[in-house]
């Protein structure tokens, strides 16, 4: 009778002693991001997160994003320290168009085998967003599938809660013609349109080390998506606001129109604001169409806000 050797749960891919580490490895990140609400955060059950009192009618507000296919890019380059911003910009600005304040951020991460010291980068650049947004990374969770991605790839997600004086939500209902339309300058490509960025290096083959305006062409293009939430919390706390967008996916083409109210259409002149030279190249080497660049990518806008007209501002809701 042959005897077989007892079977672990490393040997089936999953190695538990590993997550510990990871755990133990981002408390200090973590830590750095804590608000005072923070009443339990990293390591237990399920977090826990105090209403402040400053809140007289508290709303909360939510949202949920990924980084997409931008992590192919971080795959092929070996850089990891920079998608966990992408991470947090994806969900915070969202919350943001509302008029919310982020309160804090949970992730999810998902790989096929836990290399320890990557998925540390990557929950760096989670904390380093959560540190621009001002909201605490209260909690996660780290997941190996075995068999389930290729090697050395992962997969991120990422959840924040954010809340809203019922009184000052912004919607955008109180939008009406002759308001302007102010854009606020994009990072870079942010986290939309990376594939088909991939395809056009695919194509052309570029190298991704070469110098791009003073930066190697890869980081140009891993350039973390911008988060705006404090410049324009502290804007609304000093004018009104009647609506903002988060342009992503679809562009302001696609984006702008969601804050607006069904009669007011917005006109933007293009010649407002300089292509930025990424922009530039992804059309040229990848001849894009001008649709389809402002169909597909920020095109150096990612966030637009409405407000009431002031004289000589040139784009205006119409």
């Amino acid at each position: 009778m042959t005897s077989k050797k007892p079977i672990t749960y490393r040997d089936a891919g999953v190695d538990i002693d590993a997550g510990d580490a990871l755990v133990e490895a981002i408390k200090p990140f973590a830590k750095r991001t804590l608000r005072p609400e923070v009443l339990a955060g990293i390591g237990g059950f399920g977090a826990l997160f105090e209403v402040s009192r400053k809140f007289r009618e508290p709303v909360l507000v939510s949202g949920t994003d990924g980084v997409g296919t931008k992590l192919k890019l971080a795959f092929q380059l070996g850089v990891h320290d920079t998608v966990g911003i992408d991470l947090v910009a994806m969900s915070v600005n969202d919350i943001l168009v509302c008029g919310a304040e982020p309160l804090f951020f949970l992730d999810y991460y998902v790989c096929e085998k836990l290399d320890v010291r990557v998925a540390t980068e990557v929950v760096k650049g989670i904390a380093a967003g959560c540190e621009l947004a001002g909201c605490a990374l209260i909690g996660g969770e780290t997941a190996e599938h075995p068999n389930a991605f290729p090697k050395g790839e992962y997969d991120l997600a990422g959840f924040a809660v954010g809340m809203v004086e019922k009184s000052a939500i912004v919607d955008g209902r109180g939008i009406v013609p002759g308001d302007a339309v102010l854009g606020l300058a994009s990072s870079g490509a942010h986290s939309n349109g990376y594939s088909l960025i991939r395809k056009i290096l695919e194509r052309t083959k570029p190298d991704l080390g070469a110098d791009f305006h003073g930066r190697p062409l890869g980081r140009v293009l891993l350039e973390p998506t911008r988060i705006y939430v404090k410049p324009l919390l502290g804007l609304i706390r000093q004018m009104p606001v009647k609506g903002m967008a988060h342009i992503t996916g679809g562009g302001l083409v696609e984006n702008l129109p969601r804050v607006l109210p069904e009669a007011v259409k917005a006109v933007i002149a293009r010649s407002s604001w300089p292509m930025p030279p990424l922009f530039q190249w992804l059309q040229r080497e990848g001849k894009v169409a001008d649709a389809e660049m402002h169909r597909v990518f920020n095109c150096g806008i990612g966030m637009a806000v409405v407000v009431a007209a002031e004289p000589n501002m040139g784009c205006r809701g119409h």
